[in-house]
């Protein structure tokens, strides 16, 4: 594995083509409170994440190759679900990247944990769609972040496995007490950390792999990006699909989600403690990215056609074409012509959807919110349609993520 890479020469990816990257980031720009272009040591800190990995869960992925997967593994999960005391003879890596964990961060407030689980529930379908259409369709326009998935042949794997295990995960982690010790999302969440070391580990290794133009697979630039797009694009979308978010509950969403991305290996410094800064810092982060490339539009195109793919209950054929007009649709509030084009989407797309449905939603989450119960009413509500959404994508098989096991098969 290679494990270094010398930090003064800055990954050439980092503000490739800064034209089209202020294009792209156009739209978070509007959220901006103050000044938004960064300053220049924080430029350079950004290049300079993208050589670095997740040294803790690295290190004990190495661990877990010198002893095989087959005695490791076990261990892990043992930990995982029940804390690392009670591993008997627990090996000294174990512990070591145990110990980085399970110390709660001083900053950490249960109280928000649990109020921004509520508010992920209150979100209902439109958290679902906006992550899908504003996270992860606009984001294939960043095309560096998508050479791993190439690398490792997710493209082979379908977009409808990707959408229903990412789901998956993130209704784990905002479900109330999901982020609990050896609950389901803290469990998710350190089971996807894994995923990245085991993919780290094998991409860096592959010919294909251009650590010049690329830096490090999964670092810390991608992952900050990605822990940005949970948390940041999920409350803009709200706002735009008409879903009234107050600042407190605002502040509960960024918490909780400053701790799963310090679970899933985010160093501390690009964690972020208000909404305007973590704005920013996506802002900042979308100028540093690749422009679109060949690999955008196969998995724009995928992702395109997902929905038709999903296992409707009734009316599948209906139901799918509508989902994809729906996607489509709020996509173009964020996706300008250009990279319509890169992703390969359908062309003269109109964002008809949040036009129509964002006033009447507005005014249903204020009148609920008037009664007595209203509020706990929506949340219940949107809580089981996020349930329903994922038994859409997963169908009759059961919801689980991808196999740490299978990703360490493909091992050069």
């Amino acid at each position: 594995m290679k494990t270094s890479i010398d930090s003064r020469v800055i990954p050439t990816r980092h503000g490739a083509d800064m034209l089209r990257a202020r294009q792209v980031a156009a739209p978070i720009r509007r959220f901006i409170k103050g000044a938004s272009e960064p300053e220049p040591a924080h430029w350079q800190a950004i290049g300079e994440s993208l050589l670095q990995g997740d040294a803790p869960m690295d290190e004990l992925v190495e661990w877990m190759f010198e002893v095989g997967l087959a005695q490791a593994m076990p261990l892990y999960n043992q930990a995982l679900a029940q804390g690392v005391a009670a591993v008997t003879d627990a090996p000294l890596a174990l512990q070591r990247f145990f110990a980085s964990i399970e110390v709660m961060p001083d900053w950490l407030d249960r109280a928000r944990l649990l109020e921004g689980a509520r508010v992920c529930c209150l979100s209902g379908l439109t958290g679902m769609r906006v992550l899908r259409d504003l996270g992860l369709l606009a984001g294939y326009q960043a095309s560096a972040i998508n050479r791993t998935l190439v690398l490792t042949g997710a493209l082979e794997k379908g977009a409808q496995r990707r959408v229903a295990e990412t789901t998956k995960w993130w209704v784990d982690c905002t479900r109330p007490g999901g982020m609990d010790r050896g609950a389901a999302g803290y469990r998710g969440t350190l089971h996807v950390r894994l995923v990245h070391a085991l993919v780290r580990r094998s991409v860096s290794d592959m010919a294909e792999w251009d650590a010049d133009y690329h830096g490090v697979p999964i670092n810390q630039g991608d992952m900050h990006a990605t822990y940005l797009a949970f948390s940041v694009i999920f409350l803009i979308g709200q706002r735009m699909l008409g879903v009234p978010l107050s600042v407190g509950e605002r502040e509960a969403v960024m918490h909780l989600w400053r701790y799963i991305a310090w679970l899933m290996g985010v160093e501390a410094r690009w964690l972020h403690l208000h909404e305007n800064d973590a704005v920013r810092a996506l802002y900042h982060n979308l100028l540093s990215q690749a422009p679109a490339d060949a690999s955008s539009r196969q998995l724009g195109s995928a992702l395109i056609d997902e929905p038709l793919q999903r296992h409707y209950p009734n009316l599948p054929w209906l139901r799918g074409r509508l989902n994809r007009a729906i996607h489509l649709s709020i996509a173009r509030t964020f996706i300008d012509a250009e990279g319509c084009r890169a992703l390969g989407l359908p062309e003269r797309i109109l964002p008809w959807y949040p036009l129509l449905s964002a006033p009447p939603r507005y005014v249903l989450y204020r009148l609920a919110r008037c009664l007595p119960g209203g509020r706990q009413w929506l949340i219940e509500r949107g809580g089981r349609r996020q349930e329903a959404y994922l038994s859409t994508l997963f169908g009759a098989g059961h919801a689980s993520l991808a196999s740490p096991l299978q990703i360490a098969s493909t091992e050069p």
